[in-house]
């Protein structure tokens, strides 16, 4: 029957004659036995609860599927397969020019290198200090003025670096936690502090003295020398010297 259907329609074809409206269909209008079931005419459209991706969309445009995905229309290029030959089109060099350090194998020179003459990194001026990756720009102490302790210390205190962070009167975070404390002498003081620092300025001292206070200086952290660990490991008592 099927071929029967299509050897009718190949004939009609041949002689220019029109097929019947609604395809192969019966006197009855429903599709004669083994015809395409598209012949009937259109699917009609699904109905509410079927599936909704079934459904063509408003603009006549195909929707997005996993089996048409694909980049962009010229975001993707083939790659360069450079030094195969004149008929690959990158020439005698492969685009590498004619010879030098670039065009050999290997990795060539590294980044920032001009050949030898001074470079842009130290042509360009440096900003001083911490800003310019110096380390005579960072700090050596955590300050503090002997006013602003007459401000948040009481009679009889005591006065230290942790007793400041703990009052948040400094901010101890980071690197400034291992910085020694020095006190300047900026402001007045008229309050008996016991003030415990890794160092005074010369104002500060005799400020916190005429007060009635007291300045002690702690200990800082000892600067290592070759000289005296060559004595220390002499004086040990498991030295062979």
């Amino acid at each position: 029957m099927v071929a029967a259907t299509v050897l009718r329609g190949r004939l009609l074809r041949s002689r220019g004659l029109p097929r019947r409206a609604g395809g192969d269909a019966g006197a009855s209008g429903a599709p004669m036995r083994g015809a395409h079931p598209r012949a009937a005419g259109p699917r009609p459209c699904a109905a509410r609860g079927d599936d909704a991706s079934a459904a063509p969309h408003p603009d006549g445009e195909e929707r997005f599927r996993l089996n048409n995905l694909s980049p962009f229309e010229g975001s993707k290029r083939p790659k360069r397969r450079i030094g195969r030959g004149y008929g690959s089109g990158q020439g005698g060099s492969a685009g590498k020019g004619m010879r030098g350090q670039n065009a050999r194998s290997g990795s060539g020179t590294r980044p920032g290198f001009e050949g030898g003459q001074n470079p842009l990194y130290r042509r360009l001026p440096k900003l001083k200090g911490i800003a310019g990756g110096m380390g005579a720009g960072v700090p050596d102490f955590n300050v503090v003025n002997v006013g602003k302790l007459c401000e948040c210390f009481s009679e009889g205190e005591e006065v230290s670096i942790e007793a400041l962070g703990a009052k948040r009167i400094m901010d101890l975070s980071g690197w400034k936690r291992d910085l020694p404390l020095k006190v300047l002498g900026d402001g007045d003081i008229d309050t008996k502090l016991v003030v415990k620092a890794g160092a005074f300025s010369k104002t500060a001292k005799e400020k916190i003295e005429a007060a009635g206070g007291e300045a002690i200086v702690l200990p800082g952290r000892k600067k290592w020398t070759r000289k005296e660990h060559e004595e220390k490991l002499k004086a040990s008592p498991g030295s062979q010297n």
